[in-house]
Parts: C-alpha cells; sequence; structure tokens
C-alpha cells in the first residue's frame, strides 16, 4: 500500500505541478498590482483550465501524502517524495524547453542515489 501512495503522490504531484507552470505561462506576467487587476488576474488564473487541473492534482497530491505519513515513518514518506524533482526536471526540459545546466542534472542525479538508498 505505501508503495502505491508513493506513485500516487509523487504522479499528482508532478502532473499539478507541469500544468501550474503551463497555466501560469497561459495567464502571462502579472504586472498591475492596483486591487481591481489583482482581482481581475485572480479570476482569469482561477478559470484557466490548466490551473484548475493542477489544483486538483495537488489536492490527490496532499491527501496521499497525508495517507501516507500515516502508514510509514516519515523518515520514508519525505524522502520518498522527493523523487518527483527527477520526472519534473525531465519534463521541464523536453516538454516546457527549459534550459537544465550540468549542474542541475548533478542534484537530479544526487536525488536519485538517495532514493534508491532509502528505500532499501
Amino acid at each position: 500500500m505505501k508503495w502505491v501512495l508513493v506513485a500516487l503522490c509523487v504522479t499528482s504531484t508532478v502532473v499539478g505541478d507541469v500544468f501550474r507552470s503551463l497555466g501560469m505561462r497561459h495567464h502571462g506576467e502579472i504586472q498591475d498590482f492596483r486591487p481591481g487587476a489583482i482581482g481581475s488576474a485572480m479570476g482569469a488564473i482561477a478559470r484557466n483550465w490548466m490551473v484548475i487541473v493542477s489544483t486538483c492534482a495537488m489536492a490527490v497530491s496532499f491527501f496521499s501524502f497525508m495517507k501516507l505519513v500515516s502508514i510509514a515513518p516519515m523518515s520514508f514518506a519525505v524522502p520518498m517524495s522527493a523523487i518527483t524533482f527527477i520526472p519534473e526536471t525531465l519534463l521541464a526540459k523536453f516538454l516546457l524547453r527549459e534550459a537544465v545546466d550540468r549542474q542541475r542534472w548533478i542534484g537530479i542525479a544526487l536525488i536519485l542515489f538517495g532514493v534508491v538508498f532509502i528505500s532499501q
């Protein structure tokens, strides 16, 4: 059961983060910080389907993580949730077309090593 929850938590977190990034890119940078303009921007963001998908996915992530820490030690659950950085970086590079430098790839390799080490 704990591995199913890890997979659910990781998958929903990755989906939530990627769709949040896509949704905010679609909306664009907020430039006007007057109260009315902020309200309009918040309304537009709340109606953005990618942000809605992101919010739903992050809710699944939150509740699956709560269930995970209720059945597994936190010293297991928190490091396992760090594995989200690996698919998120890959998707940032190949789907979102972001530049990922060598230092970040080294960090991802270290995270992978740590997750494998802790899962034993």
